[in-house]
């Protein structure tokens, strides 16, 4: 077979040779580089060029107003005198480009603010913030930012509605190393399976050096055009301070100023309400200031107490049960941890332990699957890691840790329904690591529930109030993890080796409806045919679990 065969692979015979050399040694274990043929190694690309500002705008960030159905703040970066700074917003239309929007459609703003701030690679970045008003709830908007001349790409987001509808939200713990390689993987694939999310909440230390130019551009790389479609709400960590807040926090984050009045709380402590969620956010790094942690104590009271909404999720770096080292925040724990769970928090979100960790006060503990408390979870999403603790900062303030993970970076999806809130921890890969589901009533009694598996779907899970009991004695039942109306068979029957005849060692009780929160409870007479000095147990039987009581032993 020759070349003329086929003509389209006529070519140097001397390319041929060397094609075949290079992957001979490629089979060998052997790979060519550049420097094999005396080329130097590319120079390192500067920071100050690759984060240098221009005329362009970058950094593209929404954050929320205390009017999210009805308004929201935009925050950019670029080149742009003040005057000049300016959206352009709309609703979103069909298509744009050769389709002109009709006369009238679209509405230009002038910037509220712009800020320079002097950076590390000698240069100013200034920061333009523009607020969108008078928009329509649960409406689809595009806008563009820029200078009249300079536009981003049009971005499209949707204002929060009126009242309360199902949404999702994301949030991340500790980013603050390998901003530039590890994390955008993280924030990219937690996109992927919610783009739909309408929050992404970051838990501190965003960043590694307060006042790094280039750390900032390479979290706001990691994160993309996700920024300027997803309303951020941000807590500082340490790494937010360096002899004072980061000069980059306010001008990149303008948000409400409604906390406790203090200046140095401006826009790092506030709230906000959202489709039936209350976000408040607060700084645990003056937990060694007594003024600041008290402002902020009587503050978060009043916002605790003073809460229309069915769920409230709270944010901070500094985690109330530590879960690496010998790490421990008493003025965080003993003055904010009894209002989480005096005023019902459903959610608290921490970050600065680089490991996870999610448990409850042990007080809560209602079965092994189920507790009805605040849930307090630690995350990391960057590449730095910390050894887990065995949990004693918790067991030795009260509480129970129910699920870690160490060397592991996560990213956690929360979805809001209107009795229930769904959270999933996942790997950097997607994987799951980590679940419940909250459901909570009208009343604000809610149950904590472990995602159902293999395992916590059989098993001794049923309570009862006593373990010896008369024939025709009364006995209490409860069970919990049942969704709600689920239909639930009793029994009692004998114990032993689990090879009891159906029909033969089970007595037929009762047909249950679990409540709304997926509860049972039942007060069992012991019938007549059951047998004294014979041990029992309850035996529970659904669609969705197969669960028993400890051993009952009978009396006459």
């Amino acid at each position: 077979m020759t070349d003329q065969t086929f003509p389209w692979r006529i070519g140097s015979r001397r390319a041929k040779i060397v094609a075949i050399g290079a992957a001979a040694l490629l089979a060998g274990g052997v790979a060519i580089s550049p420097a094999a043929f005396g080329d130097a190694p590319p120079a390192k690309f500067p920071a100050a060029e690759i984060h240098k500002p221009s005329p362009m705008p970058d950094r593209i960030m929404l954050t929320p107003t205390t009017t999210p159905a009805t308004s929201q703040r935009v925050t950019w970066r670029a080149q742009a005198p003040a005057e000049w700074a300016r959206a352009e917003i709309l609703e979103a239309p069909r298509a744009l480009g050769d389709v002109a929007p009709p006369s009238g459609a679209v509405t230009r703003l002038s910037a509220l603010s712009s800020t320079p701030v002097n950076t590390s690679l000698g240069y100013a970045s200034t920061y333009h913030t523009v607020e969108f008003t008078d928009l329509k709830p649960n409406t689809r908007y595009t806008y563009r930012v820029g200078d009249g001349t300079n536009w981003s790409e049009w971005i499209d987001f949707t204002t929060a509605a009126g009242n309360f509808e199902p949404f999702s939200f994301i949030y991340y713990g500790d980013a603050q190393n390998y901003i530039d390689s590890a994390v955008p993987r993280v924030f990219r694939q937690a996109f992927a399976d919610r783009p739909q999310a309408k929050a992404i909440v970051n838990a501190g230390d965003l960043i590694d050096n307060a006042n790094s130019e280039e750390q900032w551009g390479q979290w706001y790389k990691a994160g993309s055009f996700i920024d300027g479609q997803i309303n951020n709400i941000s807590v500082p960590g340490n790494h937010e301070y360096s002899g004072g807040l980061s000069q980059f926090w306010r001008p990149q984050f303008p948000y409400p100023d409604n906390g406790p009045g203090n200046a140095e709380l401006k826009q790092t402590v506030y709230y906000v309400d959202y489709q039936g969620v209350r976000f408040i956010a607060l700084d645990s790094n003056y937990q060694s200031n007594s003024t600041l942690m008290a402002a902020q104590t009587a503050w978060l009271e009043g916002v605790l107490k003073d809460n229309p909404n069915k769920w409230t999720v709270v944010t901070f770096h500094h985690p109330v049960y530590s879960t690496t080292g010998t790490r421990n925040n008493p003025n965080v724990r003993n003055q904010w941890g009894p209002l989480f769970e005096k005023y019902g928090v459903d959610l608290v979100l921490q970050g600065h332990d680089h490991s996870y960790g999610r448990g409850n006060v042990t007080t809560a503990r209602k079965t092994a699957a189920v507790h009805n408390s605040t849930v307090y979870a630690v995350s990391v999403s960057g590449g730095k890691m910390y050894a887990l603790n065995n949990g004693q900062n918790w067991t030795g303030n009260g509480a129970e840790v129910t699920s870690t993970s160490q060397n592991t970076q996560l990213y956690q999806l929360i979805d809001v329904e209107q009795d229930t809130l769904r959270f999933e921890a996942r790997y950097a890969n997607g994987e799951h690591h980590d679940g419940f589901l909250i459901r909570k009533n009208d009343a604000g009694e809610r149950t904590v529930n472990e995602l159902r598996t293999a395992e916590n779907t059989v098993g001794e899970h049923v309570v009862v109030d006593k373990t010896t009991v008369a024939v025709k004695g009364e006995v209490t039942v409860s069970a919990y993890g049942y969704d709600p109306g689920e239909n639930v068979a009793v029994q009692l029957r004998k114990a032993g080796d689990g090879r009891n005849v159906a029909g033969k060692d089970e007595i037929f009780i009762a047909n249950l409806k679990a409540d709304e929160l997926g509860r049972i409870s039942y007060v069992l007479t012991v019938p007549a045919t059951a047998k004294a000095d014979n041990t029992y147990e309850v035996f529970l039987s659904s669609v969705n679990q197969e669960i028993t009581s400890p051993i009952l032993t009978l009396t006459k």
